[in-house]
């Protein structure tokens, strides 16, 4: 009796002990913010001042500083991290690299990031540089730098930092197929994520450590792998999948997502929403709860003031980009609204063709270009930035991705069957062409498609390029939504067309018969 009273006490007291032992804190994230220091639109591209005074304009770093001293300022112990690719997608990377990226982290206070596949774009030296300019870790444990000078002595693999008293264990990741999507040189060796992570574990693990964020830039679907194949990590923080996580419209899953006992999380893209975790770990280190949502950025949260000032001092300087003289034509370039939906016209031609110039290497056929996406006409004589930015003025990056033939077929019909109408959903396309009978109905106007001057076979796989917005069901191009090896995150659309201006200067536009029509 005395034996089972002692026991039941001790019981007691260990329970009580454990409980008051729990660790609760705030883990806020961001990831793929692409240089989206301005607020943007709905369809994550830029937003008018007038638009953005009506209310209607989301994000933008002004916004993200309010969001984020408001979710410190109800966590006992928040954590800020971004889960990578804060390079790349507008002028402001152009001018700055990755200056005013980490200039803008560092007044927001991150304690650590992973390296995105686009932090490679323009190789080592422009990553290391940045690296260089933060104050916080930047991390990559599933590749081998030590043969890269430039990078072998300024990412580590983890690393531990303290919050409320406690170690916490961060480690990053980075695509495994780096080297495909971006510039990071020779010498960085890119291996698997699950090795890579569960070595970072065991050792963190050794130190003590019991406590472990994974900062993903890989995708939703190999955190959930690395989740499924490792032991010991207990939160995913992700990117590189502009994944939306939570209960709203159009969401891919719930957020957290559960895999066993690791919470993936990840906030979509482009600054519009800040994620905010809430999780609780007991005295081994073991986590007890995980709860949270992505929270919307949009006009509801205020700009803060000396950002707004910030950044439009930064955004100076690119006037000086948008006047810069890129390339010359020969003759005017027909990228009328009247004329691009509803036939082959020059500017369709020139921005498709620059499409499947920029990845004919990677087995791409054919290229398709919204006509909705193309906005003006471009003078004879001096091309500007500007004048290509006005063209193009949506932020769109290259998709790549594989179809059917028959896939490929019903596209061109999507495109053919709202010609009447002047929807900008018409193909402008590139290594292929193509006839439509506007008399026919909608749906049966599309014949003669060849690829490669060969009839096109529905059975057979394409490799297809187009821009983002198209690849993700936009212009009623939903047959393109899940499609094979998809890549949404290229090269900005607007800089692959000035380049492809500038190496044929001077250019000569063209209409060659690639769409006939009956």
């Amino acid at each position: 009796m005395i034996r089972t009273l002692f026991t039941t006490v001790a019981a007691t007291a260990l329970t009580a002990g454990a409980a008051s032992a729990e660790f609760s804190m705030t883990i806020l994230h961001t990831n793929d913010f692409h240089a989206r220091f301005e607020p943007i639109s709905a369809y994550d591209s830029t937003c008018s001042a007038e638009d953005n005074e009506a209310g209607e304009c989301f994000g933008g770093s002004a916004r993200l500083v309010t969001a984020v001293a408001e979710a410190r300022a109800r966590a006992e112990t928040p954590l800020l991290v971004d889960g990578g690719d804060q390079f790349q997608g507008t002028l402001f990377y152009t001018y700055y690299k990755g200056a005013l990226a980490a200039e803008m982290m560092n007044m927001l206070g991150y304690d650590a990031m992973t390296v995105g596949n686009h932090e490679f774009d323009d190789g080592p030296e422009v990553l290391a540089g940045f690296v260089d300019a933060v104050e916080f870790p930047i991390l990559m444990s599933n590749a081998d730098i030590s043969g890269e000078p430039l990078l072998s002595d300024k990412i580590a693999k983890s690393t531990v930092i303290e919050k409320g008293g406690e170690r916490i264990g961060l480690i990053g990741l980075t695509p495994q197929d780096t080297d495909e999507l971006a510039s990071p040189g020779p010498n960085v060796i890119f291996t698997d994520p699950v090795d890579a992570v569960q070595g970072e574990v065991d050792r963190l693990t050794e130190e003590g450590v019991n406590k472990i964020i994974v900062l993903s830039h890989s995708g939703y679907g190999v955190d959930q792998r690395v989740a499924e194949n490792t032991t010991g990590v207990d939160v995913i923080v992700g990117g590189h999948s502009n994944t939306l996580l939570g209960d709203m419209e159009g969401a891919d899953g719930p957020y957290p997502t559960m895999v066993g006992d690791t919470a993936i999380v990840q906030a979509y893209a482009y600054g519009k929403y800040l994620g905010e975790l809430n999780v609780t770990f007991d005295d081994d280190g073991n986590l007890t709860e995980a709860t949270g949502a992505p929270l919307l950025i949009d006009a509801a949260v205020a700009e803060d003031g000396a950002t707004v000032e910030l950044i439009a001092e930064r955004a100076q300087p690119l006037d000086e980009i948008r006047n810069r003289v890129v390339a010359e034509t020969s003759e005017p370039i027909e990228g009328a609204r009247e004329v691009c939906r509803a036939q082959e016209c020059q500017m369709g031609n020139l921005v498709a063709d620059a499409m499947l110039d920029r990845v004919a290497d990677q087995g791409i056929q054919v290229a398709i270009a919204n006509a909705g996406g193309l906005r003006a006409s471009i003078d004879a004589g001096e091309v500007t930035m500007g004048e290509v930015l006005t063209v193009l003025p949506f932020q769109n990056t290259l998709s790549t991705f594989e179809v059917t033939g028959a896939t490929l077929v019903e596209a061109l019909e999507n495109g053919a069957s709202q010609i009447e109408d002047g929807a900008g959903r018409f193909a402008q396309v590139a290594g292929m062409s193509y006839a439509i009978d506007t008399s026919a109905e909608p749906g049966s106007r599309v014949s003669d498609v060849m690829v490669g001057g060969e009839p096109i076979d529905p059975e057979a796989t394409y490799g297809v390029v187009s821009n983002n917005y198209v690849r993700n069901g936009g212009d009623g191009y939903s047959m393109f939504v899940n499609a094979d090896n998809a890549y949404d995150f290229g090269p900005d659309l607007a800089d692959v067309t000035a380049e492809y201006l500038a190496e044929n200067a001077p250019y000569t536009p063209v209409v060659d018969g690639r769409i006939t029509m009956e």
